[in-house]
């Protein structure tokens, strides 16, 4: 039977299918190619620094001289500039604004044909710092109000090059999906929902993925999607920025870990990660955190319509199967 499920912190609704789809070999891996032309030089490949503008930082392992995770500014940015966000008005219903901010493209791994589910311990640990880093030096710019970091893998999750990196978006203004869970944070009438979605998980244990030190990872009760996951710290903090080191790492390697359960269970499917921290300068209720959806159906036309999905898999299922898998 479906069951309506409410998802607190977007306070949307989602409809859980049982039965429909759950097996994973309902599932197909991705089958498309990522680049258009495969034989052209890869330009995040060690040797090719010169087909991306000057880095703007190179992490290495201790003392070595190759780089492990480098940082570039995107060649054709969403967001550009430091104009402050002035509304035009263009006309009776069209309004514009300058799209400044920041684009940058982060570099996971010299491996061209690795992913995040293949980086080591130190890699893991240098990518987070990368995003912490990047994320400081963003708030540091007064036209950027939020910056948003993802990962897309494979060609149905956005990615146009098969290299594994990441994106650095920094805009003049907070999207909605944060403004959304903001909301969320406030309509909840404990200390912090996800806090409480934390201790709850782990008493049910049905939809646990797996748990580190610092960082828990599960398909969430309100999953829209089959395979869906999130990943919380389990220290609050607001902001990604103020997390020590040893809990960010363990986010990362939380990450690296759920993503290789999930390619070991489903195969080399594509997928979003998207980085969820509070806006600079707001001091309203949040809990940073993670999105991992993998892309396995498509958004029909009731989702379009409505705005509320079906998810085919129960998320106590997909958790059952990504947990037996998880390192």
């Amino acid at each position: 039977m479906s069951r309506l499920r409410l998802n607190p912190l977007t306070g949307r609704w989602i409809t859980v299918v049982a039965g429909r789809a759950e097996r994973p070999s309902d599932f197909a891996p991705r089958t498309a190619q990522v680049e258009a032309d495969p034989s052209r030089p890869c330009p995040f490949c060690p040797g090719a620094e010169d087909a991306t503008p000057p880095a703007l930082e190179t992490y290495r392992v201790g003392g070595g001289s190759d780089w492990v995770v480098r940082v570039v500014p995107n060649l054709f940015p969403a967001f550009s500039g430091g104009e402050p966000l002035t509304v035009t008005n263009d006309g009776p219903v069209f309004i514009s604004a300058p799209a400044s901010g920041i684009h940058e493209v982060l570099v996971l791994s010299p491996q061209h044909s690795a992913s995040f589910a293949d980086l080591d311990d130190v890699e893991t640990a240098l990518v987070m710092a990368a995003v912490r880093d990047r994320m400081e030096e963003h708030a540091s710019h007064p036209v950027v109000r939020y910056t948003q970091a993802i990962v897309n893998h494979g060609r149905e999750a956005g990615a146009s090059l098969v290299h594994p990196h990441a994106q650095l978006l920094g805009m003049p203004f907070v999207p909605g999906a944060i403004l959304e869970e903001e909301a969320g944070f406030g309509r909840f009438e404990g200390n912090c929902l996800l806090c409480a979605t934390v201790e709850a998980e782990l008493a049910d244990d049905t939809r646990i993925v797996l748990e580190g030190e610092h960082a828990v990872v599960i398909c969430p009760y309100w999953s829209e999607t089959p395979y869906e996951m999130l990943i919380i710290p389990k220290e609050h903090r607001a902001h990604l920025t103020q997390t020590p080191e040893a809990d960010l790492t363990s986010v990362g390697l939380a990450l690296r870990d759920a993503t290789s359960a999930l390619r070991y269970e489903l195969g080399d499917v594509a997928y979003n990660v998207v980085f969820h921290t509070a806006p600079f300068r707001h001091d309203r209720q949040f809990h940073w955190h993670l999105h991992v959806w993998p892309i396995l159906v498509s958004v029909a036309g009731f989702e379009r319509g409505t705005g509320v999905m079906i998810n085919i898999t129960p998320p106590e299922f997909a958790a059952s199967q990504l947990r037996r898998s998880a390192v």
